[in-house]
């Protein structure tokens, strides 16, 4: 018995020990949030549920602006299905590594550190589904492939448990 619960704190442990964003400090190009989202970009989307299906696709067009150590990023989603949605990003560059940002359906602050090519974002969203408003909780990772393009993978679960992905293509225009 007692092995079996070595083994199982040792398992659980290890799944702990996860990627950090530091771990992509030496990557290139070095992702500057004010540089890259300042203009017009546009991103293409999908939700998939836990099972892997996709659910949702959507595009986004995104107009953003810096001022400062302050970014605005007006998002406009249009889904597959026809429905629209807009939010607005405000996000404040707290250090070198270290952004913090608010939205109007974000649930107090969202969380980013970036290190070289990534960012690693975490939020809890307030999220509308069949007239009810659920919590959910994000970790997105967002990796700067060129000056143009940048990829991003979102993470949502609640108490833990996984809901789905979302991924996403960004192009500077």
């Amino acid at each position: 018995m007692q092995r079996i619960l070595v083994a199982l704190l040792a398992v659980f442990v290890a799944g702990c020990a996860g990627v950090k964003v530091e771990d992509y400090a030496a990557e290139k190009p070095v992702l500057d949030l004010a540089t890259y989202f300042n203009g017009t970009l546009d991103a293409h989307g999908m939700f998939q549920d836990r099972s892997g299906k996709v659910v949702k696709r959507f595009h986004v067009v995104i107009d953003a602006s810096w001022k400062g150590n302050v970014g605005t990023l007006d998002e406009r989603f249009t889904y597959s299905d026809g429905t629209t949605q807009r939010r607005v990003w405000t996000i404040t560059k707290v250090d070198a590594h270290r952004y913090k940002g608010t939205a109007d359906d974000v649930v107090g602050e969202a969380d980013g550190v970036a290190y070289g090519n990534a960012l690693r974002w975490r939020y809890v969203l307030a999220l509308p589904v069949d007239g009810k408003t659920y919590r959910v909780d994000f970790d997105d990772w967002m990796f700067l492939m060129d000056h143009k393009v940048m990829l991003n993978r979102s993470a949502m679960s609640k108490f833990g448990f996984g809901l789905g992905e979302v991924t996403l293509s960004f192009y500077k225009r």
